[in-house]
């Protein structure tokens, strides 16, 4: 058997690089590269095999080690899940830096290789610097807290372990059912030692996506249900991206005549002027959705975990004869709340039931009743993303921010947001008729993921023009991959709204009863109110930016921005008290005793609320 010498670090860099991936007929790598910051734990091995290769493995410098992760989060979902990057750290701060950016991933079902550094296996050095000491566990350090993030964790105590920890940890993340991301811990000390590696053990592989046909049990008891409904909605949830069924989703519909809603990671699988694109679901969703989700007798929940904000806290569906088919890779989330499981890729699956049900259609009337609750909504948007729309503090709204944008975008624009205001308001405003056009991390709701995710998804998608939508408080929190976006010559657009503070937080603090607090800067211990300059910020990170006070002027800069060669800032202040309606009722925790009326109000509410939720 012919072995090649290598450090344990060397072996992982050849076996990463000798993966690829069939993409369109074309092999491509199936890690393009690494985002790395180095330190104590993975600098003089792991960083010097990197060095080896820098020009067939590139190495990306971040600023921050969760920023680096969440850009290689958004590069996943921009590549649909058939690329993947990996992300390197030293070790204690660097390595729990990543946790974060872990959970947005496994929330979001997303594939992402975290190699952190760890302490001595021989632990003879030990405590050493960084070192968190668990004195009643020695084997336990701070990378064991990736346990509950990741789909794979492994820690390399002896150089053999590569060939049997990279394989699973990559065929993990390869898994459309388990796909989520993986961790392997790396002792600074097993990095170094050599072993004699078996050389077939770096020969190329070429992998594909493995498209699960359904069960013909299962797909018998779905297609028996679907023909029995009167009112059938599909509900299309990000899976339907992963499988890359846009356009199955599509003839599905048209054939059957089923009025589609979208999730927030679902967005953009339909064209928003398809006449069956009855728009966003939930809580961030719009009265259309929602209402013909109250109505469905029969719901194919497609590629969708069913999360709280989709669902309105399992309060959206108020037919008592309601099944749900659910069309899932993963089992877990095919099960759902007593869903009729239809397992499989979500592509394959809707052609198979499309053929199992063949001939059937929805009536007209029920499509027509879609369409009408539709232009309703698109009435609704068109008025208040218009330019001259009122809000309540003669700031532009969210809403008109967006709209401003929308109007202007083209094929290639890629729209993508996270937390704060913008979800509700990209969700529902955001029209575009370009499928995949779109990404809101909503799984976890990750602050700061806005400027690190746009990064990385113009990394991976270099022809597309990625409009990053942040808040002042997403941007406080991270914001230094505007850096790194001008040092690697990936160009992303910024439209950072100024609200005064934590805004849709406020508005929630406020709803439920609770007095104004520590959300907005008005409302907080503060000495001095002082509004950050946030175009002489990006300024200084090497950015083009300027400010705007208005809608038109911000469609201006759209355009300056367009042309510019690096990366561009805009920033406006905006009204932090109107809001996008239209939404779902959402459960959230609401004190049970309290001396302020208003929130003793709130309580009440929030228990006739929870007489409608479907329980079981």
């Amino acid at each position: 058997m012919q072995t090649l010498r290598l450090t344990t670090a060397q072996a992982i860099i050849r076996y990463l690089m000798a993966q690829k991936v069939s993409l369109g007929g074309e092999t491509r790598p199936l890690f393009p590269g690494v985002y790395g910051i180095f330190g104590h734990g993975n600098v003089t091995c792991l960083g010097h095999a990197l060095e080896q290769v820098k020009e067939d493995f590139p190495t990306w410098r971040g600023q921050n080690e969760q920023g680096m992760a969440l850009a290689a989060t958004a590069f996943a979902k921009a590549s649909k899940r058939r690329q993947i990057m990996v992300v390197t750290s030293s070790i204690g701060p660097g390595a729990t830096n990543m946790v974060t950016a872990a959970g947005v991933a496994m929330a979001n079902r997303l594939p992402l290789l975290l190699l952190a550094g760890d302490t001595f296996a021989s632990r003879i050095p030990d405590p050493v610097l960084q070192q968190v000491e668990n004195f009643g566990d020695p084997s336990t350090t701070v990378n064991d807290c990736f346990r509950p993030v990741v789909r794979y964790w492994d820690r390399l105590v002896k150089p053999a372990q590569v060939m049997n920890s990279l394989p699973n940890a990559l065929h993990t993340m390869l898994d459309p059912a388990d796909c989520g991301p993986a961790f392997i811990g790396l002792p600074q000390d097993v990095q170094a030692e050599a072993y004699d590696f078996p050389l077939r053990f770096f020969d190329e592989q070429v992998h594909e996506l493995r498209r699960q046909r359904p069960d013909q049990g299962e797909l018998a008891r779905a297609a028996s249900a679907l023909r029995s409904a009167s009112k059938p909605l599909i509900i299309a949830g990000g899976g339907v991206h992963w499988s890359e069924a846009e356009d199955a989703l599509g003839r599905f519909a048209e054939a059957h005549n089923i009025p589609v809603v979208e999730t927030v990671a679902g967005r953009t699988s339909l064209a928003s002027s398809d006449r069956l694109n009855a728009g966003p679901i939930g809580v961030t969703g719009c009265t259309s959705a929602n209402a013909l989700a109250a109505e469905a007798d029969v719901v194919l929940a497609v590629g969708t975990r069913l999360q709280d904000f989709t669902t309105g806290s399992w309060t959206i569906f108020s037919n008592e004869n309601l099944r749900i088919i659910g069309i899932n890779t993963a089992r877990f989330d095919a099960t759902k709340h007593r869903s009729l499981p239809l397992v499989g890729d979500a592509r394959e699956v809707l052609n198979e039931l499309g053929t199992a049900v063949n001939g059937y259609r929805a009536g007209d009337d029920w499509s027509t009743t879609a369409a009408v609750e539709t232009a309703q909504y698109h009435a609704y948007i068109d008025k208040i993303a218009a330019p001259n729309s009122d809000s309540s503090h003669d700031l532009p709204s969210y809403a008109q921010v967006v709209g401003a944008i929308d109007r202007l975008a083209q094929d290639q624009t890629y729209a993508l947001g996270a937390a704060g205001g913008f979800p509700g308001e990209l969700v529902n405003g955001w029209r575009s008729d370009v499928v995949h056009s779109f990404d809101v991390e909503y799984g976890y709701s990750c602050m700061g993921y806005e400027i690190a995710g746009a990064w990385g998804a113009k990394m991976a998608m270099p022809e597309r023009e990625v409009v990053a939508f942040v808040g002042d408080g997403s941007y406080l929190m991270m914001n230094s991959d505007l850096y790194s976006s001008v040092l690697s010559g990936h160009k992303i657009i910024v439209i950072v709204c100024d609200n005064g503070g934590f805004a849709v937080i406020n508005r929630l603090q406020i709803n439920q009863g609770g007095a104004p607090f520590n959300n907005l800067l008005a409302d907080a211990k503060i000495v001095n109110e002082v509004r950050v300059d946030f175009a002489a910020h990006a300024q200084s990170l090497g950015c083009e930016a300027e400010t705007v006070r208005s809608i038109s002027e911000l469609e201006l800069a759209f355009q300056r921005a367009r042309e510019a060669d690096r990366s561009y800032v805009i920033a406006l202040q905006t009204d932090p008290y109107t809001w996008t309606e239209g939404g779902a009722w959402w459960e959230v925790g609401v004190p049970e005793v309290s001396q302020r009326p208003a929130v003793t109000e709130a309580r009440i509410s929030l228990e006739e609320g929870k007489l409608a939720q479907r329980v079981g």
